[in-house]
């Protein structure tokens, strides 16, 4: 493996240049706030690069990603609070840390030998660290609230399963969304519109724990099932215009069938066997 110091080191050394007096404006005008809307641009570029499996443009990606954290690492150098040494430092520390059947083998007594076993006593130490700070926390309190919501879901799931409070069987959990599936059309029949976003927020959330009890990320699959549809619906798009026709003027009918001639399409396409779905 190549030294990443030079090349690390350099690009802390151009971004303190780009914020000098005699550097770029653009870049000694931006905030921690202003830079927040490049950061969440940049994360997504690099999970679209992983959903393509497209290694040159992730690391690509990977630059520009690493580029936002050392600007705002810059920014906060510049303030008095800490540098991106301090961030390194702390990040090492913590891995260090939650990982003590690496790097405390003597000392531990119940290794942790499994992948389930390893996020239980992440989870652990993560609580242990909590107690120990200044202000109190509670084992849901580190989740962003920024983040997307079904992410933020699963996360949620993640953590009170740590603590064993969790569905025992992913049967149960299908039962759950079945459940809430009845509640939203007993809503629907009779309940207010707040009353129906509170059900459809509670079939969300079962689903997002459903997806997790499966090993599914949801998020990504939500991802890359928007990025079917949006796919499917272009090629529709395509064939519509091609027979002459505005999609407008078309019966419900004759879209589906577009529909089915779009998704046998992208299937062929895709390398994957014909098999029947919605």
């Amino acid at each position: 493996m190549s030294n990443p110091a030079p090349a690390f080191l350099r690009l802390v050394e151009i971004m303190a240049t780009l914020r000098s007096p005699d550097g770029c404006p653009w870049d000694r005008e931006q905030t921690l706030d202003s830079l927040k809307p490049f950061v969440l641009e940049e994360t997504y570029e690099v999970l679209e690069a992983i959903d393509r499996h497209d290694h040159a443009a992730l690391r690509e990606e990977l630059g520009d990603l690493l580029f936002q954290a050392i600007f705002l690492a810059q920014l906060e150098a510049e303030a008095g609070h800490f540098t991106i040494a301090d961030s390194l430092e702390s990040i090492s520390d913590k891995l260090v840390r939650r990982h003590p059947h690496v790097y405390a083998r003597e000392t531990e007594t119940d290794p942790a030998d499994s992948a389930g076993k390893v996020r239980t006593r992440w989870e652990e130490i993560k609580a242990q660290e909590r107690g120990h700070a200044d202000a109190p926390k509670t084992l849901l309190s580190g989740i962003p609230a920024a983040l997307p919501a079904l992410l933020r879901a699963h996360h949620i799931g993640v953590r009170t399963a740590s603590v064993g409070f969790d569905w025992e069987r992913t049967d149960d959990v299908m039962a759950k969304i079945r459940e809430e599936v009845e509640e939203i059309e007993d809503a629907q029949r009779r309940g207010t519109k707040e009353h129906l976003e509170e059900e459809v927020g509670d079939l969300l959330f079962a689903i997002a724990n459903l997806s997790r009890h499966l090993g599914v990320e949801p998020e990504t699959a939500l991802r890359k099932a928007n990025e079917k549809f949006t796919g499917r619906f272009a090629e529709m798009e395509r064939a519509v215009a091609a027979s002459g026709r505005a999609m407008s003027g078309m019966t419900l009918g004759e879209l589906e069938e577009h529909w089915q001639q779009a998704k046998r399409s992208s299937r062929r396409h895709e390398g994957h066997e014909e098999h029947e779905e919605r």
